[in-house]
């Protein structure tokens, strides 16, 4: 038995209340469970308990074992003093308050359907991949999609809580958010980290002195990187590192916090050497970049506007010491679909909360309008019901694996809950 079970039980009433008694035969009438706490103190706040012919407005504690009590050290905190029920799975010692008034006791496996409890067992100690994996198919499709919907907004507010946290050290910059956010979709999943450090490691005033001047940025780029630390002595890599040096004094810039750049198991075409030379071109070519994000609406706006290559020298290299075929090496539509999933969508949706808009109808509209990533979590899920293959499905999916499935989460899951509560 799992106290977060119990939780459930009570936080949904999920328990024959009508007949409940405490321990020692009273009657127990429950106007109101309370307001579930999930920060330290009582786990239910404010809850209105009527035991025998005494009404008791207060807190609900939820324990395995009573004794768990004494284990938790409960009786020395003040915080709950206030307890007016104990609700537990089984009782085997009394709990007094400090005045030795005994605290009453639910105890609620005689009040829990047997056939609740036993869907909750089988599904949280299944071994499969996720623990509802043989029983995905049973979900019903319109609550399932009302749930990848709901789990979709929340992966979108939680990475509107670190785009904030981007904001705030940005002076309130958007310019200088969309910047960070860019350059670490540019660095996908190897470099995403590292990126992004080196995207820390610049004041986005530099990029608005530099942005007439492609050279200017990917010397900047490439020499906060350490990429031009090397003996080379082709004659664009000496003009970057000369220009990369009188940037550096003048601006006293510092490139200890950047993480290094890896070029192992990556194709050519995703080199960081590639990726940043884009970037700079992206942001020579496109001035207030961050106004043209925001007011853009379908996928063809953003090809248009990511559809950028790289300099002269890059047509022609992957690496500063060997040369190629030479191409323009433009942005895929794939992978500007990426930038799409995980920046534009993001930021919109932050840059529309803080202002107060409402903008879920356009981004829905637009995240519908892609095709979803293609990784094996989402392959998975896909196997197991045949959903509309949108980002929107995809993200969520991801979203639920990695924040529920992976957590055992399954009693605050909407599929979970289906699934324990069915044949109950």
């Amino acid at each position: 038995m799992q106290e977060e079970f119990l939780h459930y039980v009570w936080k949904y009433k999920a328990f024959r209340s009508s007949l409940t008694e405490t321990v020692h035969g009273e009657t127990i009438e429950i106007a109101s469970l309370g307001t579930q706490n999930l920060h330290s103190g009582p786990d239910f706040f404010n809850a209105q308990i009527r035991i025998a012919d005494q009404l008791w407005a207060g807190n609900v504690e939820i324990h395995v074992k009573s004794s768990d009590w004494y284990l938790h050290n409960h009786e020395k905190d003040k915080a709950y003093d206030n307890v007016v029920l104990h609700v537990v799975w089984h009782y085997d010692a009394e709990i007094f308050r400090k005045d030795n008034t005994e605290i009453p006791t639910l105890e609620l496996q005689h009040y829990v359907d047997k056939a609740l409890l036993t869907n909750y067992k089988r599904l949280i100690q299944s071994k499969s991949w996720i623990n509802c994996e043989k029983e995905f198919r049973k979900v019903d499709s319109f609550l399932l999609n009302n749930w990848l919907e709901r789990l979709y907004i929340e992966r979108l507010e939680r990475k509107s809580n670190a785009i904030s946290e981007i904001l705030l050290t940005s002076k309130n910059d958007w310019e200088a958010v969309l910047f960070k956010m860019l350059l670490r979709s540019f660095g996908l999943n190897i470099n995403g980290d590292a990126f992004m450090s080196l995207a820390a490691s610049i004041d986005y005033s530099m990029i608005r002195k530099l942005q007439h001047d492609v050279s200017g940025i990917e010397a900047l780029l490439f020499g906060q990187s350490d990429l031009l630390n090397e003996d080379i002595q082709d004659a664009y890599f000496l003009e970057l590192k000369n220009h990369y040096q009188f940037i550096k004094q003048k601006y006293k810039l510092d490139n200890q916090g950047v993480l290094p750049i890896q070029f192992f198991r990556l194709r050519p075409s995703n080199f960081p050497t590639v990726r940043l030379s884009q970037f700079s071109n992206l942001y020579t070519l496109e001035h207030q970049l961050f106004s043209k994000v925001i007011s853009l609406k379908s996928k063809e706006d953003y090809y248009e506007l990511f559809r950028k290559g790289v300099s002269e020298f890059w047509m022609s290299h992957y690496t500063f010491r060997k040369s190629s075929k030479k191409t323009k090496k433009i942005l895929t539509k794939p992978f500007i679909d990426l930038i799409i999933i995980n920046t534009i969508i993001p930021i919109k949706f932050s840059y529309a909360k803080a202002s107060g808009q409402l903008m879920e109808e356009d981004l829905f509209h637009l995240i519908k309008q892609i095709r979803p990533e293609s990784n094996n979590i989402v392959a998975k899920f896909f196997d197991l019901m045949d959903l509309e293959k949108t980002v929107l499905t995809s993200q969520s999916y991801l979203e639920l694996k990695r924040h529920y499935c992976d957590k055992n989460l399954c009693l605050q899951c909407a599929i979970g809950n289906d699934l324990i509560t069915k044949n109950k």
